[in-house]
């Protein structure tokens, strides 16, 4: 039995993706965990519209931004700006100050106005917190105003998602994450099957050539990955009342930008994957919690620390959410997401190159 032991760890331990599933995976989740889950919110983009331009308008807005939950993206002169201004990613939340700032201060009548970007409600109802908090220990550290009890009246106004609904947030991300994952893992384990079963090699050494392999294999995922998002689609719009404010046809351009993405990434995974339990494995620990964690789907990317900030630039599912939100909640077009159309079609090149490449091989 000692023997059997000995034999059965020298098997592991010579096994490096075995070793590497053991021991890399847990590390890699504990600290991915560790520093991505967090309710706090910092360095939000804060665009300031200051009609007054006093000296006490001046000390608020130091204190805003010396707090840590804002960073000073610039400065407005009217309100009309603000959609434009979340459209383009320039403001999370516009504080707007009104006329005579100081003087209302005195007279218990100074006004402020809040403007929040509600496609993440949970985001835009804690930094709203977040400045009702500041703008009371503010009028609480005036010495020099004669009232012991000062107070402002704060409004706020939410764009794009009024009622805060939590599913107008939920809806892009599940979206993303369930084609990232079926996607990824289904194609993953359908060549991972061929080399299982034998019948990889009746292809690598049939008339087909590597592209054709990879096209014949992907083809029928992408239909049904486009089914299933046009389902996801239409619960989130019948059920949920999930807006659409944008293109139709732009947004069904991108899903399936999205799903060819998914199946891309899967099909490289089964190429490295010798049997079906590890290209499972790699789809599962490997996609699943990333995509998660580090697409802004529950927790806000610029709270991150930079090396994760960096970590979930590679992370498909960021963009995509991105895309979703934008086309879906602020209307926008093609202009104001072409960067990250452009990202996803990179990878498409990257990830369906790496697998042709490793098919030559395969054939040589």
């Amino acid at each position: 039995m000692i023997a059997f032991i000995k034999k059965e760890v020298q098997h592991i331990l010579r096994d490096y993706r075995t070793m590497i599933i053991l021991f890399g995976m847990p590390l890699i989740q504990v600290l991915i965990f560790g520093f991505a889950i967090t309710n706090e919110i910092k360095n939000a983009n804060l665009v300031v519209i200051d009609h007054a331009k006093d000296y006490q308008s001046v000390r608020l807005i130091q204190k805003m931004t010396s707090s840590g939950y804002f960073k000073l993206s610039g400065y407005a002169s009217t309100v009309d700006e603000s959609e434009q201004l979340f459209k383009s990613g320039k403001a999370k939340q516009i504080l707007v100050i009104e006329n005579d700032f100081a003087e209302g201060l005195r007279q218990n009548s100074a006004r402020i106005q809040i403007i929040s970007d509600a496609t993440d409600p949970n985001v835009a109802e804690q930094l709203k917190n977040y400045t009702i908090g500041i703008i009371s220990s503010f009028t609480a550290e005036q010495r020099d105003l004669p009232s012991p009890a000062l107070k402002v009246n704060v409004s706020s106004q939410m764009y794009f998602n009024p009622e805060l609904k939590g599913v107008f947030l939920f809806v892009p991300g599940t979206m993303a994450v369930i084609l990232m994952l079926v996607s990824a893992m289904m194609t993953s384990i359908s060549i991972a099957r061929e080399k299982e079963t034998g019948t990889m090699e009746v292809l690598l050494v049939s008339p087909l050539k590597p592209w054709q392999i990879i096209v014949g294999k992907v083809t029928p995922y992408v239909v049904l990955s486009f089914i299933n998002a046009l389902t996801i689609l239409a619960l989130g719009f019948w059920v949920f009342g999930l807006p659409i404010q944008g293109s139709f046809i732009l947004l069904l351009a991108e899903i399936l930008l999205y799903i060819i993405m998914s199946l891309s990434l899967g099909i490289f995974i089964s190429t490295i994957s010798s049997t079906q339990q590890i290209a499972m494995m790699l789809s599962m620990f490997a996609l699943m919690l990333p995509t998660i964690l580090l697409s802004g789907f529950v927790f806000p990317i610029e709270n991150m620390p930079s090396f994760l900030q960096g970590l979930s630039c590679i992370m498909p599912s960021r963009w995509f959410i991105i895309i979703v939100r934008d086309i879906m909640l602020r209307g926008n077009g093609l202009t104001h997401i072409w960067m990250e159309t452009m990202i996803l079609c990179l990878m498409i090149l990257f990830f369906l190159g790496l697998s042709i490449k490793n098919f030559k091989v395969r054939l040589q």
